[in-house]
């Protein structure tokens, strides 16, 4: 099907909310700069063109509200974008993923910002789509963490939902998390617990890390709501769970550290209720996804 023909049976995509419209403004500023030399030198002012995105591979789709955003601000919101497929929607090779028409000169400055979003954010939402199938059945659920791309964290937490996964904090304002850094800080794990506990608003549960089953009585006993498992075998993982259940049954059990496709499966095993995993961001590779242009 022509692009033409599906920009006229699918819906167009509204204007994108100021968020988004701020991140395409400096993202097309940095690739755009002054202007597209080649585009003005090579292609005529009043040229107009088509186009598709499609993937050339199997993916989960998510980024196309970040294209939108990125077509609307180099067409000072003349191009016409429409979404084929939905967020978080598995397609195969082939598929057509949006289409948009506007300004030859337009399209082709936003190609490839648009391009490198939907690669980027569908390539995390297909990496995080392969950790959830990986520890399905077993109760676990796959969470993300801080280790963005900056200035990219909302849109790339946004594609480990389109993949199935869940959100973990999104910065430090919005939960109580403590590491190891302010455990040395703070003189251990029972003390900062119980600072955390004086300190936090009511509605904020505090999560601590731990290393050892030591370090897990202690916070048990000074009243943690989440515990975080680090760098631990599933073994490990299996005791330290069995004591919660028994110790304090309505407390949280989070698994984190060294976490990869080939060991989920056995944490979940163990008895984790979250599996978080920085690779979902930092380690995903970017979607196979073209963009092919023609005149009309």
């Amino acid at each position: 099907m022509e692009a033409m023909d599906l920009l006229k049976n699918e819906k167009v995509l509204p204007v994108p909310p100021a968020a988004l419209l701020a991140l395409a403004r400096a993202a097309l500023a940095e690739d755009v700069g002054r202007g597209d030399v080649t585009s003005l030198v090579t292609v005529p002012p009043e040229a107009r063109a088509r186009a598709r995105f499609v993937a050339r591979e199997g993916l989960v789709v998510s980024g196309l509200g970040a294209a939108l955003a990125v077509f609307h601000e180099a067409s000072a919101g003349e191009a016409r974008f429409s979404a084929l497929v939905e967020e978080g929607e598995r397609v195969e090779a082939g598929a057509t993923l949006a289409a948009v028409e506007g300004g030859a000169r337009d399209v082709l400055a936003a190609e490839r910002v648009a391009l490198n979003l939907v690669m980027r954010l569908s390539g995390v939402a297909t990496l995080t789509s392969r950790y959830v199938e990986a520890v399905r059945g077993t109760g676990a659920r796959i969470t993300d963490t801080r280790k963005t791309t900056p200035g990219l964290r909302l849109l790339e937490k946004t594609a480990v939902r389109a993949g199935g996964g869940t959100n973990h904090r999104s910065g430090l304002d919005d939960g109580i998390l403590i590491k190891d850094n302010h455990l040395a800080l703070a003189g251990g794990v029972a003390e900062a617990v119980r600072r955390a506990r004086e300190g936090a608003p009511h509605l904020l549960k505090v999560e601590v890390e731990v290393e050892s089953l030591g370090e897990l009585g202690e916070a048990l006993g000074a009243g943690a709501d989440v515990v975080l498992l680090d760098n631990m075998t599933p073994d490990e993982v299996r005791t330290c769970v069995e004591f919660v259940r028994k110790e304090s049954p309505g407390t949280v059990v989070e698994v984190s550290g060294g976490v990869n496709l080939s060991t989920v499966r056995a944490l979940a095993e163990a008895g984790a209720d979250l599996i978080s995993v920085g690779a979902l961001t930092h380690s995903a590779h970017s979607a196979d996804v073209s963009l092919e242009v023609e005149s009309c």
